[in-house]
């Protein structure tokens, strides 16, 4: 190491950083890239939804759903359908509850008709949102502490490669196809140089969003260890309710609600895209009250979606509401990056954008994954083997880039088979994207190194080629109803797969036809003729 100049130590910091972890982080990329689209993910895992058509009076059903199964709560909360989720769920809590994960009561219903719907049970796609950062079956904060490590690594990787790559920029206009290893190298830096600064940014605001588990001495010392008063006073939350209001005590007098329409109206005219929910503490008494949530906005400072309208229940005159306080300049920043990597403020183009990016990343850590391999195989041909390492590494290979596709498309296809009312579903389908996940990796152990590829390649080709088809058989679902009732929400889903599907057989098609370069065998050097030359 000490011989090496500084573009050899950084090109051996590139290669041997970016193999190490590159597994993990193949598939934090990939799943991570996935979740740009979760809640769309989501709602295609629940086919009981796809006929639900919001309108203009979906709000007011909710409430008279409401009337019906809870009248005497002490709190009401209404989810909104929204371009992303056109599902309608409504909440209530009894006296004393708390509205949150595990407590009060919740319905779906229909936003055309207000009926209530049974969903089947299932994680979707907070699932792949989860494990991009926190694994799955570790404890939490140990695999946050997992992904944080292999998130600072990629940024070591990425910043190493620019180094090592004096000409990358120039390279990226270059492709030598059938080249063997240069086609990769090419492979690989193209595809780090087309999104580049996403790559960097993604990155880097990934870091930030682990920034009080790496580094949480400064906040502590000031704040004596109440990281909640923090949290408190940087979000601006000291005039911000409880989420779970309590009716007051003593007797409230009953009394009619007031309308929601021009109260929804008012936040239409304030908020570019209306109200996300509605909340109503003492519903049906004179101390009603009624909250309404601002749908994420297109700020990447406000973290959009934190303002909120309050109204008089009864009468429905508007009511203060706390001032926002102006932001500091460091929490703007963390802002901005942390808005940047969750991208829940973007409409449809940019989020196709952040995904198109995302894959592009996935597919250079894929590249150099593959890379390392071709990169040694004139130095296995000289032994005449191959060694332990190097065949650990085309096997972790072949069972993540080609045998995480194939678990996820097992994940969708639990989803549409296991049964409605199976115990614990939501768990067995996290259980069968584990379970293929684990045969993908045994996989390449039994097979030639083409062949497993080939054969995984092709599994999640069919995969999912087949969900598609398998949509036709479910209301509402199938790929020309959709597009008939231009509902691209579920289009874009089924063609998503379409286009995997159509990609991972090509991919699987080229190498059956693909042939190794193989080394030219050197000719024996000839005799040097003599000629005599007289004098």
């Amino acid at each position: 190491m000490k011989q090496l100049g500084f573009r050899q130590t950084n090109a051996w910091l590139h290669t041997w950083t970016g193999l190490l972890l590159g597994w993990l982080l193949y598939a934090v990329f990939l799943t991570g890239t996935l979740s740009f689209f979760q809640q769309e993910i989501g709602f295609w895992m629940k086919p009981e939804l796809h006929g639900s058509v919001p309108d203009g009076s979906s709000a007011v059903r909710a409430i008279e759903r409401l009337q019906q199964v809870a009248p005497n709560a002490a709190q009401w909360n209404i989810n909104l359908p929204s371009e992303r989720n056109p599902a309608l769920e409504i909440q209530w809590a009894a006296q004393g509850e708390r509205i949150g994960r595990g407590s009060g009561q919740r319905l779906t219903l229909d936003a055309a008709t207000g009926e209530p719907l049974t969903v089947r049970e299932t994680r979707g796609g907070g699932f792949l949102y989860r494990f991009h950062f926190e694994l799955y079956g570790m404890p939490r904060v140990t695999a946050r502490w997992i992904v944080a490590i292999a998130t600072m690594v990629m940024l070591v990787a990425i910043v190493s490669g620019v180094v090592t790559h004096k000409k990358i920029f120039k390279d990226f206009f270059t492709f030598r196809p059938r080249k063997g290893q240069r086609s990769w190298l090419d492979a690989h830096n193209a595809t780090a140089v087309l999104a580049l600064p996403f790559h960097f940014m993604i990155t880097y605001s990934g870091l930030l969003l682990f920034m009080y588990m790496l580094m949480p001495w400064g906040v502590s010392s000031a704040y004596q260890g109440d990281m909640q008063a923090y949290f408190s006073e940087a979000g601006n939350r000291r005039g911000a309710p409880e989420r779970g209001v309590q009716r007051p005590t003593g007797e409230s007098l009953a009394a009619e609600l007031t309308a929601l329409a021009p109260l929804l109206a008012q936040a239409q005219q304030q908020w570019p895209r209306g109200a996300a929910s509605i909340q109503i503490s003492n519903p049906n008494t004179e101390r009603a009250q009624i909250e309404l949530r601002e749908r994420g906005g297109d700020s990447l400072i406000e973290r959009g979606g934190s303002r909120q309208l309050r109204f008089n229940g009864v009468t429905g005159a508007a009511l203060a509401t706390p001032a926002a306080a102006a932001i500091p300049g460091a929490n703007a920043v963390y802002n901005v990056f942390s808005s940047l990597h969750l991208i829940r403020f973007a409409g449809p183009p940019l989020r196709w954008l952040f995904f198109l990016s995302g894959l592009l990343g996935t597919a250079m850590i894929a590249t150099g994954l593959v890379l390392w391999v071709v990169k040694r195989l004139p130095e296995r041909r000289k032994l005449g083997r191959t060694p332990f390492g190097h065949r650990l590494v085309e096997v972790l290979n072949v069972g993540t880039v080609a045998g995480l596709p194939v678990a996820i498309a097992v994940y969708f296809w639990a989803n549409r088979l296991l049964p409605a009312g199976l115990t614990q579903r939501s768990d067995w389908e996290i259980r069968s994207f584990l379970i293929a996940w684990l045969l993908c990796l045994l996989h390449p152990l039994l097979r030639s190194h083409k062949r497993a590829w080939q054969e995984q390649l092709l599994a999640a080709a069919v995969l999912f080629a087949g969900l598609p088809l398998f949509g036709l058989s479910l209301p509402y679902s199938g790929l020309p109803s959709t597009l008939a009732a231009g509902n691209w929400l579920l289009a874009s889903m089924d063609l998503t797969l379409l286009a995997s599907a159509a990609l991972l057989a090509y991919a699987a098609f080229a190498l059956s036809r693909h042939q190794p370069a193989r080394s030219p065998q050197r000719q024996p050097r000839k005799a040097p003729v003599h000629t005599e030359v007289s004098a």
